[in-house]
């Protein structure tokens, strides 16, 4: 399932990223959502007749998460595409990427957790491929360093990171509240429709307000919005589910195996080219967060 959600993550995030030279950043981020929502329809309505059964119970905790992760994925979403216009596509998926190590934060200062040594040398691995990233080309200096960690792409990348932890750990926790009976698959699309629900009207509801020109550029360009719609909810119903089966940290940290194709879209795809510093850097934060979430697991 996380191969499968990687392979969906980093097609939409492509596409969205060349959205960013015809719409805003807002509504670029807006037509993930609303053109997704005919495939929630589709894909609820299908496991439940597979299944054979209703919708089960559901109470305001679980809205609620819903809503909490559901903002979570618009603010990272925002900021994501943000990166890219400081960056290049391959390096702004990286520094979104710091989440599994920001995953480990949050877990300790809000869930308890206790980290384990490996999981404290891919924290640090993590953050050395930032800063390697931050000065691909570069001399290494204290001075670089310093203003490699308050460059826009740095602050839009980590930003997003942490608010897509914030919504993993959101869904995690809203997956917990239902009953065990409930099967996986229809506990992710059940999460997946509601949220997607939530989020079309937060942000539709925002962008008719402030920047309707905006919104009717989005719903105007549907021909190049309903694929990525289409991708996205693929990719998050795959997200969910593993998050249900098991620990967020663990899902998402297997789940950098998505830089290996970040790559390859970013080469032949978006035409781009890696440096050398960059590749290196790629490789640092893939095998850190693969430590945290190995570390985790033997915690």
């Amino acid at each position: 399932m996380t191969i499968g959600a990687a392979i969906f993550q980093v097609w939409r995030t492509a596409l969205q990223a060349r959205l960013r030279g015809v719409l805003p950043v807002g509504a670029a981020g807006f037509v993930r959502y609303i053109y997704a929502l005919p495939i929630d329809a589709l894909l609820l309505g299908g496991v439940l007749w597979i299944l054979d059964r209703g919708i089960p119970a559901i109470d305001a905790e679980f809205l609620l998460l819903c809503l909490i992760g559901g903002v979570g994925q618009i603010f990272g979403t925002v900021l994501l595409i943000q990166a890219f216009a400081h960056r290049n596509f391959v390096v702004g998926t990286a520094y979104a990427k710091t989440e599994a190590a920001q995953l480990v934060v949050i877990s300790v200062f809000f869930q308890g957790a206790h980290i384990a040594p490996l999981a404290v040398g891919g924290i640090l691995l993590a953050v050395a491929g930032v800063f390697a990233l931050s000065l691909a080309g570069q001399i290494m200096s204290l001075g670089a360093l310093a203003r490699a960690s308050v460059q826009p792409a740095a602050l839009c990348g980590l930003g997003a990171g942490t608010a897509f932890a914030i919504t993993a750990v959101a869904q995690r926790a809203a997956a917990l509240t239902l009953p065990s009976s409930v099967p996986i698959m229809l506990q992710a699309v059940l999460m997946l429709a509601i949220t997607n629900s939530l989020q079309t009207l937060i942000q539709g509801g925002y962008m008719a307000w402030r920047t309707p020109a905006d919104l009717r550029a989005a719903l105007r360009l549907w021909r190049l919005g309903a694929p990525i719609g289409v991708l996205s909810a693929g990719g998050s119903a795959l997200w969910f589910a593993g998050f249900a089966l098991t620990d967020v940290a663990l899902v998402r940290g297997f789940g950098q195996i998505e830089i290996l194709f970040t790559l390859a879209v970013g080469h032949f795809f978006l035409r781009e080219r890696t440096k050398r510093g960059e590749a290196a850097g790629l490789i640092m934060v893939s095998t850190g967060v693969i430590l945290i979430a190995v570390g985790g697991a033997a915690g």
